[in-house]
């Protein structure tokens, strides 16, 4: 094992690293704690750290002092019994090297049962520049914080937001003047268009049409079968994918294990609820949902009631469940939802007599609605926004559209009516 850890350590430092386009995310330098980055598989989390490795090297640092090891290279079988022997053929390779001057970079470690004691003890004796990345946000979140104490930073990497989108895109854009550009405005709408449909997973950023859906559907595939199937040892994968499903069709509603259980009942297919409860835990553990709580007036009963399911990426979501244009309202509303939840993770829906889609901060009411230019439509949308004002006595509230824009006053209320694309364009879309 050792032979094949030195021939990956020499590939990485004789290699090119790759250069990586920026993201908006930076990881911090010299904070003496590990740097722990999760997200979604195929997000850019990687890169992420090739970004940070490069501005190391660009300031001086050697790559002979850097060490990057992807666990998920096929070559390795390691445990927790041989991960030290990446140390050891470290320093084998450069004897004269202290290791507390390097940087160490554990790319997907989730793989490695027990990594948490690993890092612990490489943090204790060996160096404090550690940086570690994986695809599951509970693991890691329970695993961390028991192990560690307080000795870590977290971030969250996800697909491209709008901005990196356009800007991978190689489209320059600026918000304060080419909005009044009806040619560069049509390109911006094209362009959100595309991303409303297929994401933004960086990959599939760049790929043409005919393979975007089918590179989606993979990435599904490997969520499925690596990041849960395999590690809970799930057998009955049929029947997870069919709960998969059900959750991507029921996108923006409150979902209910409860019916989906019944469901497979009344089909003769045996399946236990807290089994189904446990793959919903295990979806959202892998990036796959994101579940949104209702507002009650008990903290209990917001924490353990009814939710809603919107997916990490709405060209996941496509790949999934296929959309016509009538139902792009689906993608726009779980693409608000994504954009909304990157800002912050303090979210909720609401629902009284009517229903508002997000409350943000306690202080933000948003309705998402494909099209207001019918009436009714849009007397519905503003009946749900006045009442989730009025109830937490906001005055001013927001309906995202596709691309209609307006302002509506009414009962007290100001209603800003706007096209999505234009509050992913803006730095603070979005104010009390």
């Amino acid at each position: 094992m050792k032979e094949v850890l030195k021939t990956i350590i020499r590939e990485f430092h004789s290699g090119k690293i790759p250069k990586p386009l920026k993201r908006e995310i930076i990881l911090p330098s010299d904070t003496y704690k590990v740097v722990t980055v999760t997200g979604p598989r195929r997000a850019g989390k990687t890169y992420l750290l090739f970004q940070y490795i490069l501005e190391l090297i660009k300031k001086g640092t050697p790559i002979e002092k850097i060490l990057y090891i992807n666990l998920e290279d096929e070559r390795l079988d390691l445990t927790l019994k041989t991960l030290d022997l990446i140390l050891q053929s470290y320093r084998e390779l450069y004897p004269d090297i202290h290791l507390n001057e390097c940087y160490f970079f554990f790319d997907e470690v989730q793989n490695i049962d027990g990594w948490e004691r690993f890092i612990r003890r490489v943090y204790d004796t060996v160096t404090k520049n550690i940086f570690i990345t994986g695809s599951n946000s509970k693991l890691f979140g329970e695993e961390i914080a028991s192990s560690m104490r307080g000795r870590t930073i977290k971030y969250e990497v996800f697909p491209l937001n709008f901005r990196e989108f356009i800007r991978f895109k190689a489209f320059d854009f600026d918000e304060d003047r080419d909005l009044y550009s009806s040619e560069k405005r049509a390109k911006l709408i094209q362009l959100f268009n595309e991303y409303m449909i297929y994401g933004g997973f960086p990959e599939v950023a760049f790929l043409e049409e005919v393979l975007k859906i089918r590179t989606l559907q993979e990435y599904f595939e490997v969520m499925l079968y690596k990041d849960m199937a395999e590690r809970y040892q799930i057998k009955d994968t049929i029947l997870l994918k069919y709960f998969l499903k059900r959750l991507a069709e029921n996108v923006g509603k409150f979902f209910s294990v409860h019916k989906v259980y019944n469901e497979l009942k009344s089909q003769g297919i045996k399946a236990g609820k807290d089994t189904l409860y446990k793959y919903l835990d295990f979806a959202e553990a892998s990036y796959m949902v994101k579940l949104l709580k209702k507002h009650y007036k008990s903290v209990i009963k917001t924490e353990f009631g009814e939710k809603k399911i919107y997916l990490i990426d709405t060209g996941l979501l496509n790949s999934i469940k296929l959309f016509e244009k009538k139902d792009y309202g689906v993608l726009l509303e779980n693409l608000i939802f994504k954009e909304i939840f990157s800002w912050t993770k303090n979210i909720i829906c609401f629902k009284e007599k009517k229903e508002c889609d997000f409350l943000v901060d306690n202080k933000i009411a948003i309705q998402v609605c494909f099209d207001v230019r019918d009436s009714l439509t849009l007397k519905r949308e503003i009946a749900g926004l006045k009442e989730a004002c009025k109830y937490f006595n906001l005055k001013q509230g927001y309906i995202i559209t596709y691309d209609y824009k307006d302002t509506i006053k009414e009962d007290g209320i100001n209603i800003l009516i706007l096209p999505g694309y234009e509050i992913f364009m803006a730095n603070n879309p979005i104010t009390p």
